[in-house]
């Protein structure tokens, strides 16, 4: 085996780039170079031996009866000396390599192997990250340009992280782990039938790889780092109904479980809060709230305002808008630093949400208490208040659930524990007072 062809196998080892592949580029070259130097001729084939890696230059010609056109046609007696099995109308591939092509053919091949190897290299690139786009994958920092900064992707290749997609409270050193979205990808230039140079200008030979754009700002860095980190969302148990974030400060984030007998938010924060804290290393301490969510928009909206307790939820699904009242201890809890959980839970919802306190309601909208009794009947419905009925209430007032708050015997030891005399020892009424009136008298001489 030629020297050649031991080195496009060791290519197709170490790059993953198919020897064929290459082989049909140096053929094709070659076709071209021929035509080049001995004159165009469109039925030229080149024919690179697969084992010796030698090659030869044929003209596909069409046998006629008369010749007109020696480039392109032979004559049936001499395409039967080549092949008795020639007839008219069949093409023969006729040998016209010339004595010199060996040093014509070693120039080009050299070229176009390497050319072939940066466009293979490139094309597998984009096939990588095509696969990884609207996913995650880990960068390394590398260094910072300008405000940008450059990062190895899964060590393939440098990309740079924009600064309109860095967190700016994340500060990075070199050699810093940390994980990216993918936002898109983009073919390289050479294959991009949109990157054409304006007219009369010369096209850019220095063709580029693919273009991967990535993200530590976007929302769905959240969603994908909860997918990997939950079993219960692979699994299609639980889902993810709606995710809002400000990047680096907080995230919310809505979960229904497809499961009665799963918790979504329990599965979601995992063990002793395991789960949402890895999340949140990922994401350099920017905090996460997970919350049910609920067909009903009332309810879903009094989730998405937590931790700030809720008394009213008034919806308009027209509008989508939604009047809040919250206890007057609770406005500033509902509304957030600088108006943050309220913006999030407007994102989070879709819905315009006007929060109140209670004394503002009152004067705004004349809210009194038959309208929170209507919001406790609508909590109360049947529709929303299955795991509620009945049923449900006679378990916890049953005499299994109250034994030990009896009331007589409840009382009784209460009595006992506070008439026993090692508790009283201290305080028996007689040295209580002797001790007491002596004090009295003490301070009256004084």
């Amino acid at each position: 085996m030629s020297e050649l062809m031991l080195s496009l196998e060791q290519i197709e080892k170490e790059k993953g780039i198919s020897k064929d592949v290459i082989i049909d580029s140096i053929e094709k070259g070659i076709c071209d170079a021929y035509n080049k130097y001995y004159g165009k001729n469109e039925n030229a084939v080149v024919h690179m031996n697969r084992e010796t890696g030698e090659m030869e230059v044929f003209a596909n010609k069409i046998v006629v009866d008369e010749v007109t056109e020696d480039a392109l046609e032979i004559s049936l007696e001499k395409a039967r000396m080549i092949s008795t099995k020639y007839e008219l109308g069949d093409t023969v591939p006729v040998p016209v390599t010339p004595k010199d092509f060996g040093r014509i053919a070693a120039q080009h091949a050299r070229s176009i192997i390497i050319q072939k190897i940066k466009e293979e290299e490139k094309r597998l690139l984009y096939e990588y990250f095509y696969q990884k786009e609207k996913d995650i994958v880990t960068g390394v920092v590398q260094r910072y340009v300008g405000n940008n900064i450059s990062i190895n992707l899964d060590d393939k290749m440098d990309v740079l992280l924009m600064e309109s997609e860095q967190v700016k409270s994340e500060h990075y050193r070199p050699k810093d782990r940390i994980k990216l979205y993918v936002v898109g990808v983009k073919k390289p230039d050479n294959d991009n039938p949109d990157n054409t140079e304006k007219e009369g200008k010369k096209k850019n030979k220095g063709a580029k790889g693919p273009k991967v754009i990535v993200s530590r700002t976007h929302k769905d860095l959240v969603k994908r780092l909860l997918e990997k980190e939950v079993t219960e969302i692979n699994d299609g148990i639980v889902e993810i109904k709606s995710i809002s974030r400000e990047p680096g400060s907080r995230s919310k984030i809505a979960v229904w479980s497809n499961d009665p007998n799963v918790d979504a938010l329990g599965a979601c924060v995992g063990k002793n809060g395991n789960r949402v804290n890895n999340i949140v290393d990922d994401l350099f301490g920017e905090k996460i709230d997970i919350i049910n969510w609920d067909e009903n928009p009332a309810i879903y909206i009094e989730n998405a305002l937590s931790p700030s307790e809720v008394l009213s939820v008034k919806v308009d699904e027209e509008d989508k808008s939604a009047r809040v009242v919250v206890p007057d201890d609770k406005l500033s809890l509902a509304i957030g630093k600088e108006g943050q959980n309220a913006r999030l839970a407007a994102r989070l919802t879709g819905y315009k949400i006007d929060i109140k306190s209670e004394s503002q309601a009152r004067e705004a909208y004349g809210y009194g208490e038959d309208d929170y009794d209507d919001y406790d009947d609508e909590y109360n419905s049947d529709e929303y208040r299955d795991d509620y009925d009945d049923e449900y209430r006679e378990e916890y007032d049953g005499d299994e659930y109250r034994d030990d708050y009896d009331d007589e015997e409840y009382r009784d030891d209460y009595d006992d524990e506070y008439s026993e005399d090692e508790y009283q020892d201290g305080y028996d009424e007689e040295e209580y007072s002797d001790d007491y009136d002596q004090e009295s008298d003490q301070d009256s001489k004084d």
